[in-house]
């Protein structure tokens, strides 16, 4: 049996700050069309939450299950490790999507926005296929392309829809940036698992594009998430402040460039994650103060 602080260690923590973003800037972006909805706006919260959740518990059955995990550098695999049994993590998976479902229900229902139940349902169905299933499009190098779009454009215009009832501009650019930056996330995960993952079979983005071109994308994907707020600056002044965070980039990009060692990898992807809500916070500021400007 799994401890508690196992099955919290096992949820990841680390990774929900890309729940959280989208979920910001999605609400900032809200608030600049003089929509803000702060009960939608913690309801969306609570549904990205939970399908991070769902979506890490999944991945740590359906690796766990087939051997990916076995020889794994970082945090801890509860299938992998033997911490806890498959069938318990798979139902804490389902546990985790039910909730969000519940959640997403609610906000439907407030906002009479229908269609948003097909959304949900593909939210759910693409968290499980990533690496659950016989065909799993994560193991085909496509797990990016579902971060990208669930974590980033769905989240984010999402949210804002869900308070305004239409999108805009700096939502765009915020989900593009937003869901760049969880990309880097998951690429700097991948790229440390590169040698295990070649042996599993699992060809992600980053063993596809080779160990020296994945390390890069990381690096081009942090850069052009930043420097597009410079596309919103002529007539949101505030926006520049985004281009603070550039400091805090320079070490994780230094340690995908030059780290070796896989270990080395392992603090990038809590940097990445405060990068990521760190951009959240500043870009949603930038929206509020641009406002009011």
């Amino acid at each position: 049996m799994a401890t508690a602080a196992q099955w919290i260690q096992g949820a990841r923590l680390r990774t929900l700050p890309a729940a959280i973003a989208p979920v910001l800037i999605g609400t900032a972006a809200a608030y600049e069309l003089d929509s803000f909805r702060p009960v939608n706006a913690v309801l969306a919260a609570l549904v990205a939450l939970l399908l991070q959740i769902g979506v890490n518990y999944a991945n740590d059955y359906s690796d766990g299950v087939r051997g990916t995990d076995e020889d794994r550098v970082g945090p801890l695999r509860l299938v992998g490790s033997g911490a806890a049994q498959p069938e318990h993590v798979k139902y804490a998976a389902f546990g985790a999507f039910a909730v969000a479902m519940l959640f997403g229900l609610a906000l439907v229902l407030i906002t009479q926005s229908w269609w948003l139940i097909l959304v949900g349902v593909g939210c759910v169905m693409a968290a499980w296929g990533y690496t659950g299933g016989k065909n799993p499009y994560g193991y085909m190098g496509l797990g990016d392309v579902f971060v990208f779009v669930f974590f980033g454009l769905v989240a984010t215009l999402g949210t804002t829809y869900t308070q305004a009832g239409q999108v805009n501009l700096p939502a765009v650019i915020g989900a593009i940036g937003t869901g760049l930056i969880a990309c880097a996330l998951l690429m700097a995960n991948n790229v440390r698992d590169i040698p295990t993952d070649i042996q599993a079979g699992k060809k992600t983005l980053a063993v596809r594009l080779g160990d020296k071109h994945a390390r890069e994308s990381y690096v081009l994907m942090l850069a052009v998430a930043i420097l597009l707020v410079v596309i919103l600056a002529p007539g949101r002044p505030w926006m520049l402040i985004v281009l603070l965070l550039i400091p805090a980039c320079l070490m994780p990009a230094w340690l995908m460039i030059n780290g070796r060692k896989r270990k080395s990898l392992i603090p990038v992807l809590q940097q990445t994650g405060l990068i990521n809500l760190g951009y959240s916070l500043l870009f949603s500021l930038g929206l509020v103060l641009s406002h009011g400007f």
